[in-house]
């Protein structure tokens, strides 16, 4: 009787379930809800890429240096963060023209780019923004004043950046035209990277980097472990960087191939990095090596989800060897990038962007096949003209802008504070209290 009556209840209570399931469970909102999820999760994964670049930008650099290029990867975030809130989001997403957005101040009234909240998607964009911004740190270090830097990482995150962005994301007037860009070789990369070159151009090279005879000397990172950590560190980040560029988790498909990609083109990168630097000067170099994946990630920025996996290990490899070209390249021209900025970023960040329109495939979602999959120059043009227009703007608007901040705040430290090193001159700090690691170069 009490089995029976047990059976009973058991049925009763399971009969109410399907209608109290489907009252109480939108499928369509947990499938929003999954997506909310993925796109927070990712956008942590990119947040935790600003400590990468920390870490790499203070290992590739003198310890006298080290706080200073902390405080100004940690305060770029803020200064990212609050920008991008006030005016950035509204320029790179709000409704307006083809060149910029004009609603959405403060994100009042505006929209989620995505099919998530949009809180969800302005911080997965603002920590984008972030990356864009503390860029052009590792290729202005060493002699930068703090306060020039601060009113700099504001006005890129701002302004500069947006804008591009709204060109390519925002439905400005490259995406109208089919301008493919999956993840930021161009939006995020190319223009940090180009901002970096204008800012060192006019900051010119630190004391003692090249000779009257036109020499060039090598001033070493003072701790490799730390700038491995930070590579590692950037690789992990880059998995949300990517992936997370999807925006929704769907079946799984894209973000499988997408990590596929990304991965396979960091590894490339790194082997043909290493191996390059070992035929040109007879030694595998660590640092560079680690420049190699990282312009591995970046080149497969923009294509990773319009290629198959063998055109990412290809589109790596090229990455590789154009960073070593690119560091050889600023040092015939006196341009000093203490970390190899301009060549991870700028150059690769090109160099993704072009890959789209050769390797590309429209049954990925692009809009017209690339060259090596039967199709004609016209992706391959279209990217041509987004980059080098994006690199225009960047190249005008920040050199407007250094400029500015040189007349102003002024832009370098003084020879004596860069000699003793601008942790002492600008944060009254060591970042290794008790050592002593005074130099006079």
């Amino acid at each position: 009787m009490l089995v029976k009556l047990s059976l009973g209840i058991f049925l009763i209570f399971f009969s109410f379930i399907p209608s109290a399931f489907s009252q109480s469970v939108d499928l369509s909102s947990m499938v929003i809800g999954l997506d909310t999820l993925w796109v927070l999760v990712t956008a942590f994964l990119v947040f935790f890429m600003q400590a990468g670049f920390g870490m790499v930008e203070a290992g590739f650099i003198r310890a006298k240096n080290t706080c200073n290029i902390l405080t100004k990867n940690f305060l770029d975030f803020c200064m990212a963060s609050l920008g991008f809130f006030i005016f950035g989001y509204a320029i790179m997403f709000g409704s307006g023209n083809g060149f910029l957005g004009l609603k959405g101040w403060f994100l009042s009234g505006a929209e989620s780019g995505a099919g998530v909240p949009l809180y969800a998607f302005w911080l997965f964009q603002a920590a984008f923004c972030g990356a864009a911004a503390t860029i052009v740190a590792g290729g202005m270090a060493e002699r930068m004043k703090f306060p020039a830097y601060l009113a700099y990482s504001f006005i890129i995150s701002a302004f500069i950046y947006p804008i591009v962005g709204h060109w390519i994301w925002g439905g400005g007037w490259l995406s109208k035209l089919g301008f493919a860009d999956f993840a930021g070789s161009t939006v995020v990369h190319a223009v940090g990277g180009f901002a970096a070159l204008v800012g060192t151009i006019i900051l010119k090279p630190r004391l003692g980097k090249y000779n009257p005879d036109g020499s060039t000397n090598v001033i070493a990172g003072h701790n490799i472990p730390l700038a491995s950590l930070g590579v590692f560190i950037l690789w992990f980040g880059w998995f949300g960087f990517n992936p997370g560029s999807t925006l929704s988790v769907g079946d799984g498909n894209l973000i499988a191939r997408v990590a596929i990609n990304t991965n396979l083109a960091a590894a490339a990168g790194g082997i043909l990095a290493m191996l390059t630097v070992w035929k040109m000067f007879g030694k595998p170099d660590l640092s560079m090596a680690m420049n190699g994946a990282l312009a591995g990630l970046v080149a497969i920025t923009a294509p990773c989800a319009f290629v198959e996996p063998w055109a990412a290990i290809v589109i790596g490899a090229i990455g590789g060897i154009l960073v070593i070209l690119g560091v050889l390249l600023l040092d015939k021209f006196h341009i000093d990038d203490p970390v190899g900025a301009v060549p991870v970023h700028g150059l690769n960040g090109i160099w993704g962007t072009l890959a789209i329109g050769l390797f590309g495939q429209k049954s990925l979602g692009l809009a017209n096949n690339g060259l090596f999959y039967g199709g004609n120059f016209t992706q391959l043009a279209i990217q041509a003209l987004g980059v080098f227009s994006a690199i225009a703007f960047v190249l005008i608007a920040m050199g407007m802008v250094f400029k500015l901040i040189d007349l102003t705040i002024g832009l370098r430290v003084s020879r004596e504070e860069e000699l003793k090193g601008l942790d002492i001159g600008e944060h009254g700090m060591e970042s290794y209290s008790g050592f002593q690691i005074f130099t006079n170069q």
